[in-house]
């Protein structure tokens, strides 16, 4: 399905993502310090697992474009670059301030309701379904074949770390909130590093053919 090279660039590209400063995962942090790190787990877990509707959405949509024409797959690309790009800009532009106890608080009655909230926030989001269609494609090798299985399997695989990572974000939530909070440069780094990415994978796909 995947190269190890195609997985472990996913990967790492996907963490250093997820782990820089953003809605998610600085709602994880707000709900994990004001009720508890149980109830931080559980919002962060819902936020990952929103990430599948995205896939199904991904998977549906590029697999009919490929089928439909391969140019059609190539300027969605291409696209998706001009997009990460766009992101990649933002993120170096950013001044790295954000403090977590900006991201307020989510309130609900228990576990359960936060996990649903979780949930249905990230698969309502329009700007995550945009990114899922520009970053997963840009994964993909269409000459190995089975495009839809390749988008399902980077889909899983980045639902798999951030369910990971918002985990430890919700567990932890305290003590990483009072380090941010101590250490802005910190998340200017981490916007930092993110916004590379992007514009690097963007570029990649906008020069070559």
């Amino acid at each position: 399905m995947l190269s190890p090279d195609q997985f472990l660039g996913f990967l790492l590209a996907a963490v250093l993502i997820t782990a820089s400063p953003g809605p998610d995962n600085l709602m994880v942090l707000g709900v994990g310090i004001s009720k508890g790190r149980r109830y931080g787990v559980a919002f962060g877990l819902g936020c990952a697992l929103g990430c599948l509707s995205h896939t199904a959405l991904a998977v549906i949509g590029v697999s009919a474009l490929v089928a439909a024409s391969p140019l059609a797959f190539t300027l969605l690309k291409m696209v998706g670059g001009l997009y990460l790009v766009w992101l990649g800009v933002q993120a170096l532009r950013s001044s790295g301030a954000t403090r977590v106890g900006e991201a307020g608080e989510v309130a609900a009655p228990s576990m359960v309701g936060l996990f649903w909230r979780g949930v249905f926030a990230n698969a309502i989001n329009p700007k995550v379904v945009l990114f899922f269609l520009s970053f997963l494609p840009q994964f993909v090798v269409a000459a190995r074949g089975d495009v839809g299985w390749q988008m399902a399997a980077l889909g899983l695989t980045f639902t798999a770390q951030a369910a990971v990572l918002f985990g430890a974000l919700g567990w932890f939530a305290g003590a990483i909130g009072q380090w941010l909070n101590r250490r802005p440069r910190a998340g200017l780094w981490l916007d930092r590093i993110a916004g590379t990415i992007f514009v690097g994978l963007g570029l990649r796909l906008i020069v070559t053919r």
